[in-house]
């Protein structure tokens, strides 16, 4: 059974955007065009968005083959599906790729080992929000907000992966 997700790339230098499209490409094994848009954030460098339809697993191909552009500031995040949890993964440069488990809503969703985990590791309330923070790609997502409201309005390419 098919899912979907959306892969944002919040912002690359210029002469990266083809590889990026190649690489989603790979992935997705279809020809991909991104309309791309001066990033407002960054002087000189691009943002795009493209919805995908694949089977499960695809938005980890997808962060795997981009993640190889350090520079790159990225989403790519997956429905939830029969049988299978959604997923979201963001890089940022110099922090590297953050990956969690994802609800219908895009939340990101802790089990309950993991939450018993870092209960457990915790000296304290401070060392648990911390380990909470950390968990929950808090610092991800602070670096890659402003980004996301600078793409407001912005086209979005739709595409299918074959097979």
């Amino acid at each position: 059974m098919p899912t979907r997700g959306v892969v944002y790339v919040h912002s690359t230098p210029l002469a990266v955007c083809p590889h990026v499209e190649w690489a989603i490409a790979r992935v997705l094994t279809v020809p991909v065009s991104l309309q791309w848009t001066p990033q407002p954030l960054e002087p000189g460098a691009r943002r795009a968005e493209c919805s995908w339809t694949g089977r499960p697993g695809t938005a980890a191909e997808i962060a795997s083959e981009l993640r190889q552009w350090p520079m790159l500031r990225f989403e790519v995040t997956e429905e939830p599906s029969p049988g299978v949890d959604g997923e979201r993964f963001m890089h940022v440069p110099g922090r590297g790729l953050f990956r969690a488990t994802a609800g219908a809503a895009g939340d990101v969703q802790l089990g309950e080992d993991r939450i018993r985990t870092l209960m457990a590791a915790a000296r304290g309330p401070e060392a648990l929000s911390h380990l909470l923070d950390k968990a929950l790609g808090t610092a991800w997502d602070a670096e890659l907000e402003p980004y996301r409201h600078a793409g407001d309005g912005a086209p979005v390419t739709l595409l299918t992966r074959v097979g």
